[in-house]
């Protein structure tokens, strides 16, 4: 197929496939299971692969991006998400759970509840834990609380999970990882001391990957790692050449005697952490750096490279590749032979 107009996203099919194999080797010889969370491809072709590779089945944030994956016949599926039920969402998740095999996130005594009153024992739970993300999670040492309320009230409570989120920082991706352990095994011993055996023990990030301590958790659940982005290069986590995401753009101006592109905030996403030294790198100019974003517009200083002509085109890595990705309708994979279109099939499936 012929490539699109510019901006579009282009994914390198071959280290796609090298990064699902290695992290799915990875996790097979730490003996866990890779439960890959979609939300950062939201692409069906993308999950069967990861799960031909040997991932125990998926993570999604969303009821919504359960049930794209669902009705594409991916039958192993979490919502690693504190849902709290209602009536309406009740219906949806039980229609789920007559195609597949569905667990949802609770992390509260009163979520858990009322997820057991409206779920009953058609769908299993995991208690989230904070292990220093201070996000949503409760306190490890009271997990049992959590798992005991939503027992009490019918749902099949299997275990607990956290996301070290605090890995995404520079130098901080050992000091989550621990601080990740820490925080499961002390929600899995209380569980126990309620009589509760916990049979997942689930967590895990992209940035933290390396140091995860497999002893302690069951299950891994990175997701930036498919494509990784500018953040995973600045991290440290990847080398450029593990990058297989990238927005093919056009050089549209030399206004200022900077180089300016067609790809916008509403291509690569707007994203830019404190450690982040532009809103995007350019692979073929490391040095390179995007100093301003708008809509359609990308300005880029090469550090006193030449500016590449007008008309021709340049690869850029997202910062943030999960918002980029939520930004189109299609991805275009370059086999070597050509593209092919990969329809984003979960995008906008927000709940």
């Amino acid at each position: 197929m012929s490539a699109p107009p510019t901006p579009y996203l282009r994914v390198d099919v071959g280290r796609l496939q090298v990064n699902i194999d290695s992290t799915a080797a990875r996790a097979a010889a730490a003996g866990v299971a890779l439960r890959p969370h979609v939300k950062t491809h939201k692409c069906v072709e993308i999950a069967r692969r990861q799960v031909a590779a040997g991932a125990a089945g998926i993570t999604v944030a969303t009821v919504g991006e359960a049930e794209v994956f669902v009705e594409a016949g991916l039958d192993d599926v979490f919502v690693a998400y504190p849902l709290w039920v209602d009536e309406r969402s009740a219906e949806r998740v039980l229609a789920l759970a007559e195609r597949a095999r569905l667990t949802i996130g609770v992390d509260s005594a009163e979520g858990a509840a009322n997820a057991g009153r409206l779920l009953g024992d058609r769908v299993a739970a995991l208690v989230e834990v904070d292990s220093g993300h201070h996000r949503s999670g409760g306190p490890p040492e009271r997990a049992a609380e959590v798992a005991g309320a939503g027992i009490e009230a019918g749902i099949d409570v299997r275990g607990v999970f956290t996301f070290p989120g605090h890995s995404y920082a520079p130098d901080g991706r050992a000091a989550a990882a621990r601080d990740e352990a820490r925080a499961l095994t002390v929600a899995a011993a209380a569980l126990r001391a309620a009589g509760i055996e916990p049979s997942v023990v689930s967590g895990g990030s992209t940035p933290s990957l390396a140091d995860s301590d497999t002893s302690v958790l069951t299950e891994l659940r990175p997701g930036v790692y498919v494509f990784n982005d500018a953040q995973q290069w600045e991290l440290g986590t990847v080398g450029q050449e593990q990058i297989s995401l990238s927005c093919r753009a056009t050089v549209v101006s030399h206004a200022g005697g900077r180089l300016v592109l067609d790809s916008g905030s509403k291509t690569l996403g707007a994203d830019r952490a404190g450690y982040a030294t532009g809103y995007g790198r350019l692979p073929e100019h490391p040095d390179a750096r995007i100093v301003q974003l708008s809509e359609h517009h990308a300005v880029v200083d090469l550090a006193g490279a030449p500016l590449p002509a007008l008309g021709s085109r340049v690869d850029v890595v997202p910062n943030h590749v999960c918002n980029a990705v939520n930004l189109v309708d299609d991805l275009w994979a370059d086999t070597g032979d050509g593209l092919v279109r990969w329809p984003v099939s979960g995008r906008g499936r927000n709940s």
